[in-house]
């Protein structure tokens, strides 16, 4: 059952590294690095750096779409 739950884990990890474009890389390893240390306390460092890369990617990706929608700054 783990082996099934590992090799989910790895697939799952190989879709998001795929699409996930080079500019949102950096956000991904913090938040598996974060993820994996959290889940790290509790029993659960691969689901913890799993749910920190898509929690990283997710808030990076937010914030980029509100740094396009804001105006230029007035000069």
């Amino acid at each position: 059952m783990k082996r099934q739950f590992f090799g989910a884990v790895l697939a799952v990890c190989g879709v998001a590294a795929l699409a996930a474009p080079a500019a949102e890389a950096k956000g991904c390893i913090r938040g598996a690095i974060a993820g994996g240390v959290a889940g790290h306390m509790v029993h659960h460092t691969i689901t913890g750096a799993v749910a920190g890369c898509l929690a990283a990617r997710h808030y990076y990706k937010q914030k980029a779409r509100e740094q396009r929608q804001q105006p230029a700054a007035a000069q």
